[in-house]
Order: structure tokens, then sequence, then C-alpha cells
């Protein structure tokens, strides 16, 4: 499994396994835990979840998909923003620590900017971490003024990630923002990968992945994982799709792939909104 470096000098891996929508139907529950055991086995060991997804039943399924093997998984869990305070986030973490069925958690994440001062959340995060409940925490869905304030604040340099929207068609970042997190090795953690699966049916991104022998998603995948900064986290809930994303691990693109899909998805030629799912 290539791995990406946290700025605490931990290893963890490039490619994980996100869970939005997964636990809220009770018909494809199985396929599910069946479909993260087998990203255990492949090496896909890191698994993000948020309380927000499913209202907690992401977390619930996980902890029933893990079972004996928690310390095999690098488990990540996000907070609401409105749950983010001194108190708030403690309180929060202790409920997702329950429907993990788990003493800690890996990395926790602050899910998007609310109304909660920065400063605070930093706060709630180091006190977490002081007394073991997290090993790590990071952010999610910050763009650069965000960032440029979290760097001023007690705490906030220790972040280990930002999770962002990030993908062929989602370059936004590459202008200001991830240049930015570079300057300070925080890597990123890309989520939507594929774009909620219209990735799949982009008719660019098909052309390009007939011609190298390769599905779409082993494409968009592969030039995600082709930066050693980046933890790239699609989500699935079923094996064979798990099985062809893993794949692309095994076809890493060459350089002239990669100018060839900067030609069909061209970098940002000037600064944008964040954007966001």
């Amino acid at each position: 499994m290539k791995t990406v470096v946290l700025p605490s000098g931990e290893r963890v891996p490039a490619l994980g396994q996100g869970t939005w929508n997964i636990g809220e139907n009770a018909a494809t529950r199985a396929e599910e835990i069946a479909t993260l055991r087998l990203g255990l086995d492949l090496g896909l060991t890191l698994i993000d979840t948020a309380e927000m997804y499913g209202d907690g039943r992401s977390e619930q399924l996980i902890a029933e998909a893990v079972g004996n093997r928690r310390d095999e998984v690098l488990l990540v869990s996000k907070v609401y923003p409105h749950n983010a305070s001194r108190q708030g986030a403690v309180a929060a973490c202790e409920r997702s620590l329950k429907r993990l069925q788990t003493d800690r958690l890996d990395l926790y994440l602050l899910h998007w900017r609310g109304d909660v001062p920065l400063a605070e959340t930093m706060e709630a995060f180091q006190k977490l971490q002081q007394a073991g409940k997290i090993r790590h925490y990071g952010v999610s869905n910050l763009d650069l003024g965000d960032m440029q304030e979290l760097w001023s604040v007690p705490g906030g340099q220790a972040v280990a990630t930002n999770q962002l929207l990030y993908n062929l068609t989602r370059r936004g970042i590459e202008w200001d923002l991830l240049p930015w997190l570079r300057e300070r090795r925080i890597p990123v953690m890309a989520y939507s990968p594929i774009e909620q699966a219209r990735l799949l049916r982009d008719p660019k991104l098909i052309g390009f992945a007939k011609l190298h022998n390769l599905t779409p998603a082993q494409a968009a995948l592969a030039w995600l994982l082709g930066q050693d900064d980046m933890i790239v986290i699609p989500k699935t809930g079923r094996r064979e799709r798990l099985k062809e994303n893993a794949a692309a691990l095994d076809r890493p693109l060459t350089p002239e792939q990669r100018a060839e899909l900067d030609r069909l998805f061209p970098p940002p030629s000037g600064p944008s909104a964040l954007a966001v799912l």
C-alpha cells in the first residue's frame, strides 16, 4: 500500500474508504459490511466517517464491520460545526466513540467552518488529544482564508490534514490553497474523488480510460494517487467496485498520461470559491 506522511511523521494509507450514505439502508447493509472488510483485507485500512453520516448509522455500521480488527484500522470521524464548541466537541466525540465501539479516534476533523471560533474548536481538540480520545486532529472544507486564520490560533499549526473536494473536475484548490498546504506539509484528504460517480459518465474520461486500458474510476483515482501528499477516500458499498478502486494502486499514470488528463481537464486559470459537496 502506498502511504502518505502526516505532519507528525506517521504514515497512513494513500487509498482509504469513504462511508458517506453507507449504513442508511437495511437492504444493503450486509454488502456494505462485506465491502469494508474486504477493503481492510486489501490494505485500505483508513476508514472515513462523520457523525453527520446517517445520523451516526455509518459509525455504527463501521463498528460492526471492523469488529476485533480495530488495531488494523485508522479511524477518521468528523464533528458538526455546531457541535465544535469547547464542551460540544468533547461530547460529540464521546458519542462517536460509543457508536464506533472504540476508545479512541485516530483522526478527528471539523467537518466545515461554522459559527464557533476556530480557537475554541482547537482548544477542544487539544483537550481530547491530551485525554487520549483522539490521536490527531484536522479540518475539512476550509478555504485559504480559513486556514490562514487557523494558523494563527493556538493548536492550529498541529492540524494533520484538510479534507477537501478534489478530483479531475474540481481542481480549484490547485490555484492557492493546495500550494499553501504543501508549503506547510499538510496532506489533503480528497473526498468525492470520482464526483459521486458522475466522472464515470464523463465522455472525456471514458475515452481516456479506454485508450489506456483502465476503467474511468481507476483513471480518476490514479490521477490523485500520483500526488505524494494525497489521501484518497472513494466511497463504495459494493465489493466489486472496491476491487476496481483498489486496482488503481497498481496502475500509476505516466507523465504523458497525466499531461493528457491536464489537456482534458485543465487546471484552474485563476482563484475561485472553495467547492464543496
